[in-house]
């Protein structure tokens, strides 16, 4: 029997952060492998660098102030274009000009959520980002991601206007600091387990179980 509870995988993740790009992937082919699991996905706001103007900052600027220099960044980022590659990405990183301020994409992923589109909504804004190179802090190109994904997209024009929902977006950025997460992605499974960092398919496959057992076994204990 389907347990009509769902397994909950909370996930604090950053825009702009190419290994959430890469977790994201690995946690797709996780849920995948376990089918008998009914595993829900919730997205969670974390901003890598808060510092950023909502306009954005030059790319090559914004890698060589992080990175102490162009060289290290680019030696940086070779190993994780590899990375994405075994996971099916192919990081266009020289295809990005501006490094956003990502507060405006978790608004969307948050008001996806109401039409459970978050995922699809996650995945085309990491898509736009690192491989098309698109400029996140325009609105219009949030617009059209959130009509691509099957959104009201009039309304989230209109909403975009305003400053909707911004205090919660910035409370949910201090209850994961709060929480104790300082590197993105984080995954929360059923709200028990913590697993910090892009890790392997398999090994939040096993996590999922592992909860799914565990969840089992201590509500057989309760209806005993």
């Amino acid at each position: 029997m389907t347990d009509v509870h769902p397994l909950t995988v909370d996930v604090v993740s950053d825009v702009m952060c190419p290994w959430c790009y890469i977790g994201k992937k690995r946690l797709d082919a996780a849920i995948r492998s376990v089918p008998q699991l009914n595993v829900q996905v919730r997205w969670h706001p974390f901003q890598l660098d808060a510092t950023l103007p909502k306009t954005g900052k030059d790319r090559q600027q914004y890698l060589s102030d992080k990175f102490g220099g162009i060289e290290r960044a680019n030696a940086i980022y070779s190993q994780i274009k590899a990375a994405g590659l075994e996971e099916g990405i192919d990081f266009a990183f020289d295809a990005i000009k501006l490094s956003p301020n990502t507060l405006d994409c978790h608004r969307l992923i948050l008001w996806s959520r109401a039409d459970d589109l978050q995922n699809e909504v996650a995945e085309r804004l990491f898509k736009a980002y690192f491989l098309d190179g698109e400029d996140l802090t325009k609105s219009e190109t949030l617009v059209r991601i959130s009509d691509e994904a099957g959104m009201e997209s009039d309304l989230v024009e209109q909403l975009f206007e305003t400053e909707t929902d911004l205090d919660k977006i910035l409370a949910g950025i201090q209850k994961a600091q709060e929480s104790g997460v300082t590197g993105v992605p984080c995954f929360i499974i059923d709200g028990r387990f913590v697993l910090a960092g892009a890790e392997k398919a398999e090994t939040l496959a096993a996590a999922l179980i592992h909860a799914e057992e565990t969840r089992t076994n201590e509500e057989a204990e309760i209806s005993n």
